[in-house]
C-alpha cells in the first residue's frame, strides 16, 4: 500500500534533535560514551533519535514514522534518555554504550510502546550479528525446496537454473561500492513461482535491484546490468535464430560474433542501409568495447530499450555497443576512411563524452536517415501558404523533427480579405489545425509530434494568442497540445520600462515590421503609429505596454505559455544577418536561424557531457578539444547524409550548414568541482567552460573549412568580417544604448579571429544549448544547463517511473556517517530537498541546493555569461518555488537587460514527487499536486499553475 500526502495537510517532517539541544547542564563535564571496543567517543543524542526512529519504521512503516506524532514521541523519549544519563554524570558515574541502549529500551517500555521496544531489542541483536550474517549470505547455497519450472517463450518448461541466476546477479554487482548480491538474490527468489515466464523471471531480478536504489544509488547500475542480461537473451536469440543467453564475461568474445549477424539481420529486415554491409565489419567488431555496457544507469538503458534500439516486430536486434556503432557508421558513410572515422565516432558516443541528438540516434544508418533535430518555418498570409506549412509540419515531424513556426505574417482577426471581400478570422483557427496535425503525426509512436507557434508582440491577435493554452473559453480557439512563444522586440520592452503605449497592428497593413529589427524597426513602428493616429490604418488597437506585459507573465505562469523570446538580440547578433531574418526560434528556443518562403531552417544537434571532462578538480581542456573536434565533424556530416522531407529544408541546410553543439551535465560538473550552483563561482564556471567550448567549436569549423571548403553563404557574414559572437554584443549595445553583458575573456581570440577571416567557416552557426532531456538520461547526468531538480525523486517519462538519487550527495553523507534509512525518509518527506534537514551540515546544504531552493537570478546570470560566447541560444528553464507578479516581472526584465536571446519553460513545483510509501525502496507512482495559490499585485497570478517538471507529454521532458 502507499500513502499520498496532501501538501497542505501532510504531517511535520521527522527532524532529529540536535545533540546540543539536549545537552547536560552547562556546569556538567562533557558526556562521553565507552564503546564496545573500549574506545571513548563524544555523546551524540541524535544517534538515539535515529535508533528510535528506525524502530518506529520497522513497526509502523515510513508514512507513520514521518508523522508529527512520531516526531514528537521520539523527541520526548530522547530527552528522557538524555536526562537519565545526565543524572548518572552528576553522580560521577560513567556509562557504556550498552547503558545507553538499556535506557532507550526502558524509555520505550515506560511509554507503553511495547511493539517498538521489541523491535528495538531485535534491532540491537541484529546489529551484533549483522556482519556475520552478510558474510554467510554471500556463500550460502539456495535452500532445498520444490523445483521451480521456467516457461520459455515457446511454451517449453525447464528447471530454474539457480546457479546462473546467482552468477548473473553477482556479476551485476561486481566492482560497485556499497552493493551486495545477497539481498538482490533473496528478493528475486522470493518473487518467483513455479511456471514463471522467461521474461518475467528476467524482470524479477531487475525489480529486486530497483527497490534498493534509495538505500544505495549504485543499485541503479545493478538494475541496468540485469536488464542488459534480458536484452542479451532477446537480441542474441533472434539474431542467431536459436535460444541463446550470455553473461557479461561471455560478451568479450560474443560481441564480435554477433555484430556482423546483426548488420545482416538489419539489412534483410529493411531497417538498415545496405551500404552498412559494405563496411569492414570484422574491423568494426574488433573495435567494440563490451565493458562500456556496464556504464549505463537503469534509466538510461531502459530508455534505449524502450525507444531507441531497432526491433523486428517488437523483438530487439541491437545491443548497446552495436547501437552506438550503427549510429557511428551512418555518420561516417561519406568519409574516405569510413572504418577509421566510424571507430572514432563510436568511441566518442560510447564513452558518453558526447551524445548525438535523438533523431540522429533513431535514424542514423537506416533507410531514411533524417538526422536533424529542429526545423523552423515562416507561414505565408494566404491559404496555399498556410496549408503548405501545415503539410510541411507533418512531413518534418514524421521523422522526429521538432518544429518552430512563425505565424506573424498571417493577418489578424477582422482584417480585410480582398479576394472574398470578407473579414479574416485571424491566426487562431489555423493554429488549431496545426495543433491537431502535431498530435496526428506522432513519429511512429516514438514521441509525440511537437510544434511551437511564434507571434510578434505587435500582432493584433496577440491577446487571443496569449490565451491559447487556457482550459476555459471556446475550445475551438484553444490549442492544448501546441507550444507557443512570444517573439518580443526591444521596443516593446522599452515601452514597458517607460510605461508607454503599445499599438497592435495587422501584418497585412504593416508587412515590413516582420522583417525589421533594432533601430529600423523602432523607426518604422513609429511611422505606423503616426499613420494610425491620422486615421489611415484599417485595423489597429492601442493598449498600455505594461498591461500586455502583465498578461504575458500571467499566462506564462498560469498555462506555462507563451514563452518569452527576444527578437532583436537574436537578429542583431546573428552571423547570417546578410542572408535573411530570424523570424522565430524552434520548439525548444535554442535555435536562431533565418527563415523565408524558400528556406526552412534546419539545425543538427549534439551535446558534450561536461561532467566527463572534469579531471583532478578542473576542466580538462585537452579532452574537451578532442571531443569538440570530433563532435563538430559528426555534426557537419549530418548535413550531407541527411534525408530531407521537403526541398526548402535541403536548400537551407546545404547553403548555410548550421550545427548546434551544446552541453549537458553542467550541474554534475559543479558537484564534482564542489561549487554551489547559486554562487559567483558557478557563474564564473559557466563563463569559462562555455568560452572553451566556443573557442574549440569555432576552431574546429575553421579546420573543416580548410579541408572541405567554406559554407556557400559565408561571404558577407559576420564571420567573414572577423566579428565573432563575443564581438556581436556591440550591435545590441548600440541598438539599446547599452547592455549589461559581461565582456571578459581568457583565451587568444585574436589569433582565432584571424583564422576565421582568412580560412573561413564550414558552418554558419556552431553552438546551441538544447534541453537534452533524453540523451542526458542515456548518459546518466543532469540535463543540459539545469540545476538539480531534487536529490531524491521519482522521474517520469515515456519509459515509466524511476527513482533517482543524487549519488554525489549520498557519497558526501556516507563520508560523514549520515546516510541511513532515516535520512532517506527525511529526503522523501522534503521532496528531495536538504535545506530543512537539521543533520545535514550547512556546506552540504549549499552545495546540494535544488532548483526551487535557489534564486532564479543565478540561472539568468549564468546564462548571460554563456550567451556572450554562443552564436545561437539556450533552452533556459527558470524555477520559482513561490512566484509572485513582482518576482516574475523582475526576472524576465533581468533576462532581457542581460542580453539573453530566449527563455524557455517557467517551472513551478512538480507533480512528480517521491512517493511517501509504506513500502521500503519502491519506485512509487506519481502524487497529484494541487494548484499553487499565489498572491501577486502585478500581475495577478492567483490560482495559477505553471508547466511542471518531467511531464511525459512534454517535448522538453523527452
Amino acid at each position: 500500500m502507499s500513502l499520498s500526502l496532501d501538501r497542505e495537510t501532510k504531517p511535520a517532517p521527522l527532524i532529529l534533535l540536535r545533540p546540543e539541544s539536549l545537552a547536560a547542564p552547562e556546569a556538567a563535564p562533557p558526556m562521553q560514551v565507552i564503546r564496545r571496543n573500549g574506545t571513548v567517543s563524544k555523546f551524540d543524542a541524535s544517534k538515539i533519535a535515529v535508533a528510535m526512529t528506525k524502530a518506529f519504521l520497522a513497526v509502523e512503516g515510513h508514512a507513520a514514522a514521518a508523522s508529527r506524532r512520531v516526531h514528537e514521541i521520539v523527541e520526548q523519549l530522547t530527552a528522557e534518555v538524555v536526562t537519565a544519563l545526565s543524572r548518572w554524570m552528576s553522580e560521577g558515574r560513567t556509562f557504556h554504550i550498552e547503558d545507553v541502549q538499556d535506557q532507550v529500551e526502558l524509555a520505550l517500555m515506560r511509554s507503553e510502546h511495547h511493539k517498538v521496544a521489541r523491535a528495538y531489542v531485535l534491532y540491537r541483536e541484529e546489529r551484533t550479528r549483522q556482519r556475520a550474517e552478510q558474510e554467510a549470505a554471500k556463500t550460502a547455497k539456495p535452500a532445498a525446496g520444490p523445483a521451480i519450472q521456467v516457461t520459455l517463450r515457446g511454451g517449453t518448461k525447464l528447471p530454474l537454473d539457480h546457479a546462473r541466476l546467482a552468477l548473473i546477479i553477482n556479476e551485476a554487482c561486481a566492482g560497485l561500492d556499497g552493493v551486495d548480491a545477497a539481498p538482490v538474490i533473496a528478493e528475486t527468489e522470493r518473487n518467483i513461482y513455479d511456471g514463471i515466464g522467461q521474461d518475467e523471471l528476467a524482470l524479477a531480478s531487475v525489480m529486486a535491484a530497483r527497490t534498493l536504489v534509495e538505500q544505495e544509488p549504485n543499485y541503479t547500475y545493478v538494475s541496468a546490468r540485469l536488464l542488459l542480461d534480458k536484452l542479451r537473451t532477446e537480441v542474441l536469440s533472434y539474431v542467431h535464430d536459436v535460444p541463446t543467453s550470455a553473461s557479461q564475461a561471455d560478451m568479450a568474445t560474443r560481441y564480435a560474433q554477433y555484430f556482423p549477424a546483426y548488420i545482416k539481420t538489419g539489412i534483410t529486415s529493411e531497417l538498415l542501409d545496405a551500404e552498412l554491409g559494405r563496411f569492414d565489419l570484422a574491423r568494426l567488431a574488433a573495435a567494440l568495447k563490451p565493458e562500456r555496457d556496464l556504464s549505463f544507469q537503469f534509466l538510461g538503458l531502459q530508455t534505449l530499450y524502450d525507444r531507441y534500439f531497432l526491433h523486428v516486430r517488437g523483438n530487439r536486434i541491437e545491443l548497446p555497443q552495436a547501437f552506438f556503432m550503427r549510429v557511428a557508421m551512418g555518420l561516417a558513410l561519406r568519409e574516405i576512411d569510413r572504418e577509421a572515422r566510424a571507430i572514432e565516432f563510436y568511441d566518442l558516443l560510447s564513452s558518453f563524452d558526447f551524445m548525438a541528438s535523438t533523431p540522429t540516434l533513431f535514424n542514423s544508418g537506416t533507410l531514411r536517415p533524417q538526422l536533424s533535430s529542429c526545423f523552423l518555418t515562416t507561414v505565408a498570409d494566404d491559404l496555399d501558404g498556410i496549408f503548405k506549412s501545415i503539410k510541411d509540419n507533418a512531413l518534418l515531424a514524421k521523422y522526429s523533427g521538432g518544429l518552430g513556426n512563425d505565424w506573424t505574417r498571417v493577418r489578424g482577426l477582422g482584417a480585410h480579405i480582398k479576394g472574398t471581400n470578407g473579414e479574416s478570422q485571424g491566426v487562431v483557427p489555423f493554429l488549431k489545425v496545426a495543433n491537431d496535425t502535431a498530435i496526428a503525426v506522432n513519429q511512429g509512436g516514438k514521441r509525440k509530434g511537437a510544434v511551437c507557434a511564434y507571434l510578434e508582440t505587435w500582432h493584433v491577435d496577440i491577446e487571443e494568442f496569449l490565451d491559447l493554452r487556457k482550459n476555459t473559453g471556446d475550445d475551438r480557439r484553444r490549442t492544448h497540445d501546441m507550444n507557443t512563444a512570444n517573439w518580443v522586440p526591444d521596443l516593446f520592452m522599452q515601452r514597458v520600462e517607460s510605461d508607454g503605449e503599445w499599438t497592435l497592428f495587422s501584418p497585412d497593413e504593416t508587412p515590413d515590421l516582420h522583417h525589421l529589427y533594432g533601430k529600423l524597426f523602432a523607426e518604422r513602428y513609429a511611422y505606423y503609429e503616426a499613420k494610425a493616429a491620422r486615421g489611415e490604418m484599417h485595423l489597429f488597437k492601442q493598449i498600455r505596454a505594461v498591461d500586455v506585459w502583465r498578461k504575458m507573465l500571467t499566462m506564462l505562469f498560469e498555462t506555462g505559455h507563451p514563452w518569452i523570446t527576444f527578437k532583436d538580440p537574436c537578429n542583431l547578433r546573428s552571423p547570417q544577418r546578410h542572408a535573411g531574418v530570424i523570424h522565430s526560434s524552434n520548439l525548444c528556443t535554442e535555435i536562431t536561424l533565418n527563415t523565408s518562403d524558400d528556406e526552412t531552417a534546419v539545425c543538427n544537434l549534439g551535446s558534450i557531457n561536461l561532467a566527463n571532462h572534469i579531471q583532478d578538480g578542473r576542466l580538462d581542456d585537452v579532452r574537451l578539444k578532442k571531443t569538440v573536434t570530433t563532435a563538430m565533424r559528426m555534426l557537419d556530416n549530418v548535413i550531407d547524409i541527411n534525408f530531407y522531407t521537403i526541398p526548402e529544408a535541403r536548400c537551407s541546410n546545404l547553403r548555410h550548414r548550421p550545427v548546434g553543439l551544446g552541453l549537458m551535465g553542467f550541474q554534475n560538473a559543479l558537484h564534482m568541482l564542489r561549487i554551489a550552483v547559486a554562487s559567483d563561482a558557478a557563474v564564473a564556471f559557466a563563463d569559462t567552460s562555455m568560452e572553451a567550448i566556443s573557442y574549440h567549436a569555432i576552431s574546429a569549423s575553421v579546420d573543416l573549412a580548410a579541408e572541405r571548403g567554406r559554407y556557400p553563404s559565408f561571404e558577407g557574414s559576420l564571420w567573414s568580417q572577423g566579428i565573432l559572437p563575443i564581438d556581436s554584443i556591440d550591435f545590441v549595445a548600440d541598438a539599446r544604448g547599452g547592455v549589461a553583458m559581461d565582456r571578459t575573456s581568457t583565451l587568444d581570440w585574436a589569433a582565432l579571429r584571424g583564422r576565421v577571416t582568412s580560412v573561413g567557416m564550414r558552418n554558419s552557426n556552431v553552438m546551441a544549448i538544447a534541453p537534452t532531456a533524453t540523451i542526458s538520461n542515456i548518459c546518466g547526468v543532469v540535463q543540459s544547463i539545469e540545476p538539480a531538480y531534487q536529490n531524491l525523486y521519482v522521474k517520469s517519462n515515456m519509459s515509466g517511473d524511476f527513482t533517482v538519487v543524487n549519488d554525489h550527495l549520498v557519497r558526501d553523507l556516507k563520508a560523514r556517517g549520515l546516510w541511513d534509512e532515516v535520512m532517506v525518509n527525511d529526503l522523501k518527506y522534503f521532496d528531495g530537498s536538504v535545506g530543512a534537514i537539521d543533520r545535514i551540515p550547512a556546506d552540504l546544504k549549499a552545495l546540494y541546493a535544488t532548483a526551487f531552493e535557489i534564486e532564479s537570478r543565478w540561472l539568468v546570470e549564468a546564462a548571460a555569461r554563456r550567451q556572450k560566447w554562443i552564436d545561437q541560444a539556450q533552452s533556459l528553464n527558470l524555477y520559482i518555488a513561490n512566484p509572485s507578479g513582482k518576482k516574475l516581472d523582475a526576472l524576465y526584465r533581468l533576462a532581457w537587460s542581460l542580453g539573453l536571446k530566449t527563455t524557455y519553460y517557467l517551472r513551478s513545483h512538480s507533480a512528480t514527487h517521491v512517493e511517501k510509501s509504506t513500502l521500503k525502496g519502491t519506485d512509487g507512482k506519481l502524487n497529484a499536486v494541487s494548484p499553487v495559490a499565489l498572491t501577486a499585485p502585478v500581475p495577478d497570478l492567483s490560482d495559477a499553475i505553471a508547466c511542471t517538471i518531467d511531464n511525459p507529454d512534454c517535448e522538453a521532458c523527452q
